[in-house]
């Protein structure tokens, strides 16, 4: 099969620019979350997003938030978020065929999505002034395009250089976080909020794991190696 990625340095560095940005997120929420003592942040009870909240204390969407530390993560997101758009365009060609044209929309749509979290606070002040509305749609944006670029990626791993087993886990990651995706949503519009911090992460995580598995295969993958040139012959003179 024809790969449908690039060849060479630059590859490598889109891969692991893309594999730097999940690791660069979950660090700035371990680092915010353990910052957020009063109460204690508990990843199960609590959204996600209220991590980046940069005001004071306050009660938003039904839960006591108070995070010192929100512009870290808010500044993970944002970072993710071109580690993303910027990998993909280094790993992805596009000249191959329609599927990488589409992953790389799909990158950049995510990327774009979790930016857009990072700038648009879940905060009280932006649902009042409007701006909820950017984070609504940071949030379901990089929840859906994260998901089904995994299961594309999963698809076409052959001609990415993904494992059999990496292609299968990555189209299973973007499975359980589509199917988690509802669950979520019922969850938060209903008002019920069980464990609204658990059901959240189970739309997230999967697509977090599915960059590393694309990053880490892409960026030890062997480079063509370029055969030596043939030296010219040399004639004898007389």
């Amino acid at each position: 099969m024809n790969p449908i990625v690039r060849s060479g340095p630059a590859a490598r560095a889109g891969g692991l620019l893309i594999l730097l940005g999940p690791l660069v997120s979950w660090l700035a929420e371990f680092v915010t979350a353990a910052a957020w003592q009063d109460p204690p942040y508990s990843p199960l009870h609590n959204w996600v997003s209220h991590l980046g909240l940069t005001g004071p204390p306050q009660t938003a969407f039904g839960q006591v938030a108070n995070s010192p530390l929100g512009a870290v993560m808010n500044t993970g997101w944002v970072v993710y978020g071109i580690l993303l758009a910027v990998g993909a365009f280094l790993v992805f060609d596009p000249r191959k065929s329609l599927r990488p044209a589409i992953i790389m929309i799909l990158a950049v749509l995510s990327g774009a999505g979790v930016g857009l979290v990072g700038i648009f606070q879940g905060s009280n002040a932006n649902v009042d002034n409007g701006l909820i509305a950017l984070h609504t749609l940071g949030a379901q944006t990089v929840m859906l395009t994260g998901n089904v670029m995994a299961i594309a990626v999963g698809a076409g791993g052959a001609r990415i250089g993904l494992s059999r087993r990496r292609s299968t886990a990555s189209i299973a990651l973007g499975t359980a976080g589509l199917t988690a995706f509802p669950l979520f949503m019922a969850d938060a519009l209903t008002g019920w909020m069980w464990n609204i911090g658990l059901l959240e992460r189970a739309v997230i995580y999967p697509i977090m794991i599915s960059h590393a598995l694309l990053a880490s295969s892409i960026a030890v993958r062997r480079l063509p190696v370029t055969p030596p040139r043939t030296p010219l012959p040399t004639h004898a003179t007389s």
